[in-house]
């Protein structure tokens, strides 16, 4: 896997990330460390992968399981540590996954599979963080107009 990062120069704090796989996108500083706010900054840029890489991981494991998964968001607060190096020192992770006839030990099955055995990134972040997930199961009623019903459990 390969990545350039490139700086924009001057007087910013903005680089482009170009992937290997042929993707680019910017990142940038806050204001007030002389960035512009043009982009998401680099840490938010990890947090962000870690969360799409166990989110990928729990749709692929729910489909091969046979559910009817119609959905899945995950949503994460972290907490970073107060001096440099400023890791994340706490994250969690609460999934949200909508379909029908979802089953709770199936759905918290793939994701302790995906955060203890397959997610890369959450597996490096646990190195320094102290991670945790919840979830919440909707059952997805009308998945062509994106309608949802109220949750299932928590």
């Amino acid at each position: 896997m390969d990545c350039t990062i490139r700086w924009l120069g001057g007087q910013t704090m903005s680089f482009v990330a170009e992937t290997g796989s042929g993707h680019s996108f910017v990142m940038d500083g806050a204001p007030e460390g002389g960035g512009r706010n043009l982009g998401p900054r680099p840490m938010e840029v990890v947090l962000s992968g870690a969360a799409a890489c166990t989110a990928y991981d729990v749709v692929l494991i729910l489909r091969k399981s046979g559910l009817d998964i119609r959905g899945c968001d995950v949503e994460t607060h972290a907490e970073r540590a107060e001096t440099d190096p400023k890791v994340f020192t706490k994250i969690t992770f609460l999934f949200k996954v909508y379909g029908r006839n979802l089953r709770e030990n199936l759905v918290e099955r793939a994701i302790d599979l995906s955060q203890k055995k397959y997610c890369s990134a959450t597996k490096m972040l646990g190195m320094t963080a102290a991670i945790s997930h919840e979830f919440t199961l909707f059952e997805d009623g009308a998945s062509e107009t994106g309608s949802v019903d109220e949750p299932r459990l928590k």
